[in-house]
């Protein structure tokens, strides 16, 4: 009968015992969340640990915007935060560091913080030139400032060019002849446009002797 007054004593020990391996419901918890910037088209789509979370672009142009993924993580879980869906007309990555901020165990910093880095797609714009004979054929792009000068063909065939500056999608390009080369002129099919989702290669230069 002595025994009976030392029950709650050994019931409160074998509580303490399985709450230090983890069997209570005091586990730390981790959202795994982020922030997006730069974005400005609808479709980015990020997944990990079976979970997926849309982000759309912000209400105002060019803020950051956040995201968090639905169920939380316990300690010592791993988490690999990957592009499920690239946005429209963008590419994003992972912010840069010494290491990949995008995969790590939850516990091992105070808060789960993916950075995600959107820029709008640009892409180059170009074509073929015919008849240049003579040095000096300088054109420009208004909508980027580039310029590009160059010297007259080894070869009697087309020769393809490329501005030096790519277009951002979505922007009005707009090729001029800037200076003729000597004793020609020179015009330009297809000089402008708007760039979509691929390389323009269509802004074609002939060039005939000047009368």
């Amino acid at each position: 009968m002595k025994s009976f007054p030392i029950r709650p004593a050994l019931a409160l020990a074998l509580a303490l015992g399985l709450s230090a391996c983890g069997g209570g419901s005091g586990k730390a918890e981790y959202t795994v969340a982020g922030t997006v910037n730069g974005l400005v088209y609808p479709g980015l789509v990020l997944t990990t640990n079976g979970m997926e979370v849309a982000v759309a672009p912000p209400a105002t142009t060019g803020a950051a915007v956040s995201y968090a993924f639905p169920n939380k993580l316990e300690y010592g879980d791993e988490y690999n935060v990957q592009f499920k869906q690239q946005p429209l007309h963008q590419t994003c990555n992972f912010q840069n560091g010494y290491e990949p901020i995008n995969k790590n165990t939850a516990g091992r910093l105070a808060r789960i913080d993916v950075i995600v880095n959107c820029a709008v797609n640009a892409y180059s714009i170009g074509g073929k030139i015919t008849g240049m004979t003579a040095d000096g054929l300088v054109l420009a792009n208004g909508s980027t400032g580039g310029t590009l000068t160059l010297t007259k063909a080894t070869t009697s065939a087309a020769v393809d060019y490329q501005m030096p500056v790519a277009v951002n999608y979505g922007v009005t390009y707009g090729v001029t002849v800037i200076t003729n080369p000597a004793g020609l002129n020179c015009t330009i099919a297809n000089a402008t446009g708007v760039m979509g989702d691929a390389k323009v290669e269509n802004i074609n230069i002939t060039c005939v002797p000047r009368t």
